[in-house]
């Protein structure tokens, strides 16, 4: 709104937040109310009806804080972890869970790694439709297309670099919670 307010438009916008204008005007809708009679802008804001629910599935707890900085920069998101595909089945199935809007998942992980747990939750109809993005240090060919194959949303190598890490978080957490449609439970 500031960036607004001081005369950026959506070019502008979207080149500070490393998106396009597009991608800025998706993020921001109706952030400019232009008027015939004079050039002002009006920002206005918009702030989603509930916090999202995000289950990231990760064992390495350096990575868990930084996916969780990177998700809480971006505002309201109600983040659960769990280190393993195991623990991620327990809290998927506990009673009263709140079903995530998003499942963040490594691939290597102990008890049951990532590869097994995104088949059993493509194949079960309860947890088929939420979106499931890989995010794994893993570049090997063979884990991409396993990955595809057991219908993952979206396979993202982590970034060594930490301001990159960090980009590609909030990439995904733009696009599956502003941008793309969901199912209602």
């Amino acid at each position: 709104m500031a960036g607004a307010r001081a005369g950026a438009g959506y070019p502008q916008l979207g080149a500070a937040c490393g998106m396009t204008r597009q991608g800025a005007r998706r993020r921001w809708p109706g952030l400019f109310d232009h008027s015939h009679d004079k050039p002002t802008e009006q920002p206005i804001m918009t702030t989603p009806a509930r916090p999202f629910d995000v289950l990231l599935v990760e064992d390495d707890v350096a990575d868990a804080m930084l996916i969780e900085e990177a998700l809480s920069e971006r505002g309201a998101r109600n983040l659960v972890q769990v280190t393993d595909g195991v623990a991620a089945l327990e809290h998927l199935r506990a009673p009263d869970t709140a079903r995530p809007d998003l499942i963040v998942l490594d691939l290597n992980m102990p008890r049951m790694n990532g590869r097994e747990l995104l088949k059993v939750l493509k194949s079960d109809e309860d947890f088929q439709t939420i979106p499931v993005v890989v995010l794994t240090t893993s570049t090997a060919p063979d884990d991409v297309t396993g990955a595809y194959s057991s219908h993952a949303n979206a396979y993202v190598t982590k970034p060594v670099n930490l301001e990159e890490f960090e980009q590609a978080v909030q990439s995904i957490d733009a696009f599956y919670l502003d941008t793309a449609a969901r199912p209602r439970p």
